[in-house]
């Protein structure tokens, strides 16, 4: 049988390279200039290899009941991780996904193809475009995962951009956002206090070096108009290969501390990572 080779293509936003894992028949490593931006398994869309998607999937697991179908927004795709994890775990999901690489939304669909019955459609926008056109109350869960190379771009970091989410989240919906930052935390903490601006609950999900501040990471988000099952979420996070924490409560907020919510006008992307926090090849 002929090994897999690399491939590597000039998107929208970058170099794209998909790199094929020697030790999994049909998955690939999807990363755009050094770094990571998805990880597939074509012949086990549940295979979720980084620690950050997992966790996503943790929140969107406990969203409903189990194979309960869901209506589903991500903004960024990636190489379509996650909508594959749900489109495997709870079939008959409506999905949508917005990504603005459409050099990237072209390469995937010609080497890592979705099932055609899967329920995702794809579709080339601006992120916070689209959420502002969404109607009301029409997801059951909304996952922010937008990266301009290693970075969030900062529209999608306000209260402006919060309140768009809240507004198209259904009664007990949930919005979910991949973050990364370090010591001292001047971004995560000011985005934890721009979505309590808007959401009633909160809930983070991090790995206990990150929180402590001994290394960049990423940290997951959670925000809902109604309670979080904190405790289920916490026994599935550290259960995990590297096992992390969920603040939630007065911790949190001990943790925002006086961090100000974030507007439009002043809102900036998330901090550059040092080098080598995430990048690959």
């Amino acid at each position: 049988m002929n090994e897999p080779i690399p491939v590597i293509r000039a998107v929208d936003s970058g170099t794209a390279k998909l790199l094929p894992d020697v030790d999994r028949e049909r998955a690939w490593l999807l990363t755009v200039d050094g770094a990571p931006q998805s990880y597939v398994d074509l012949d086990e869309p549940t295979h979720l290899e980084f620690e950050y998607v997992r966790r996503l999937a943790h929140a969107v697991d406990l969203a409903a009941p189990e194979g309960e179908p869901l209506t589903v927004l991500h903004l960024g795709g990636g190489a379509f991780t996650l909508p594959r994890y749900i489109a495997a775990t709870r079939p008959g999901s409506a999905q949508s996904v917005i990504e603005a690489d459409g050099g990237l939304l072209d390469l995937v669909a010609e080497r890592l193809p979705i099932p055609a019955a899967a329920g995702i459609t794809a579709h080339r926008a601006d992120a916070r475009r689209w959420l502002e056109a969404a109607p009301d109350r029409s997801v059951d869960v909304l996952v922010g995962d937008v990266f301009g190379g290693s970075r969030i771009p900062a529209h999608l970091t306000s209260v402006e951009y919060a309140a768009q989410a809240a507004r198209v989240l259904r009664t007990g919906g949930v919005y979910a956002a991949n973050l990364a930052d370090g010591a001292p935390f001047a971004f995560l903490r000011s985005q934890l206090a721009t979505f309590a601006a808007v959401f009633g609950e909160l809930a983070l999900i991090a790995e206990p070096a990150v929180l402590r501040g001994r290394r960049f990471g990423n940290a997951v988000l959670l925000a809902s108009h109604t309670p979080v099952d904190t405790a289920a979420l916490a026994r599935r996070t550290a259960s995990d290969a590297f096992p992390a924490r969920v603040e939630h409560g007065d911790t949190l907020r001990r943790f925002i501390r006086d961090a100000a919510p974030v507007r439009d006008s002043g809102a900036v992307p998330s901090p550059r990572p040092p080098d080598g926090a995430f990048s690959i090849g």
